[in-house]
């Protein structure tokens, strides 16, 4: 027994070291070829902004190309669906609003991918609020002035949004003031705009990127944002809870791989992003697009993200939100 216990112990003790040299041996070969990262909306778009400065910073760190793959469809489905089904092995990365996915599971009645079980949040990126906004010429100036006018109009108001994400915060403002308004999907928020200004919708809500760059330009008014409270990146715009309306959303942002992705690959992806993130460089461009920079462990962003996924049954089923 003696003997046949040192064997088994001799047994495991290889294994181990066997798994060891296994996992220094992905990550010292990881990345062996260039990196893509999948965007799901158009490029020139807001999302498209973030993830191409990110596949910059990465790639000196990577010693890889990293090449921009812009995958728009579905409310992002397309891209994540992408992603799931592509290799394991870390070198395919979505990045996008985790949250987003989260909605996505709940908006759709059939997802085609399971995003508890077939994609990993890596590295959370960014926290930043969506917002609510109208044209510049508007003579809404809050979020209850702006309630009162899309009371006034009933089912002949309507939004514009091109995110799941967006489509909930607008779908819970309607439900908190009693609205009847009516929904309008785009495939990005640019194509909104000149609706917006023509009066054929009556607001939008937008990501920071879009919405404090046309707001800087004169074009729209901010009412509100989506966060619980003022961001440091957006410290003079309201958010809806000050202003008496219960919506509290905070958009944040991950870079995610499929779930068979080694952990070692996934602890090398996350150590980069804390490094980019570290920067002054991209502390700066983050502030410049009303985002904080969001930095955890990739154990802590994959609970975030798990934890986000069931929250957001419940935000969709708040919403009144019928999955398509």
């Amino acid at each position: 027994m003696k003997a046949f216990g040192f064997g088994v112990f001799c047994a495991v003790a290889a294994l181990f070291a066997a798994s060891l040299g296994t996992a220094a041996a992905q990550t010292e070969s990881f990345p062996s070829e260039p990196l893509k990262f999948v965007c799901a909306f158009p490029a020139g778009s807001g999302a498209d902004i973030i993830v191409r400065h990110f596949a910059e910073k990465i790639r000196p760190l990577a010693g890889r190309n990293v090449i921009v793959e812009n995958k728009p469809g579905a409310g992002g489905m397309l891209a994540l669906v992408y992603t799931a089904k592509s290799k394991p092995d870390g070198h395919t990365m979505f990045l996008a609003g985790g949250n987003a996915v989260a909605a996505n599971m709940h908006l759709f009645k059939t997802p085609q991918v399971d995003a508890a079980k077939e994609i990993v949040a890596a590295a959370t990126i960014n926290a930043m609020p969506f917002m609510v906004a109208v044209d510049a010429k508007s003579p809404h100036k809050n979020i209850k002035e702006l309630s009162g006018a899309l009371a006034r109009k009933g089912g002949n108001a309507s939004y514009a949004y091109s995110s799941p994400f967006a489509k909930v915060i607008a779908e819970l403002f309607k439900v908190r003031e009693g609205l009847a308004t009516v929904d309008v999907s785009y495939r990005s928020a640019a194509d909104s705009l000149n609706d917006l200004s023509s009066g054929a919708i009556d607001f939008g809500v937008y990501d920071p990127i879009v919405a404090l760059a046309q707001a800087s330009s004169g074009k729209l008014r901010i009412l509100a944002i989506s966060t619980p409270q003022r961001t440091k990146a957006s410290e003079d715009l309201p958010t809806f809870i000050e202003q008496g309306v219960a919506v509290d959303l905070p958009g944040w942002w991950a870079a995610m791989v499929p779930a068979a992705t080694p952990k070692p690959v996934v602890a090398k992806i996350n150590d980069w992003f804390r490094a980019v993130l570290e920067t002054p460089d991209t502390k700066d461009f983050l502030r410049s697009i009303g985002a904080d920079p969001l930095i955890m462990t990739a154990g802590d962003s994959q609970a975030l993200f798990l934890k986000e996924i069931d929250a957001w049954k419940e935000y969709v089923r708040l919403a009144r939100i019928d999955p398509q």
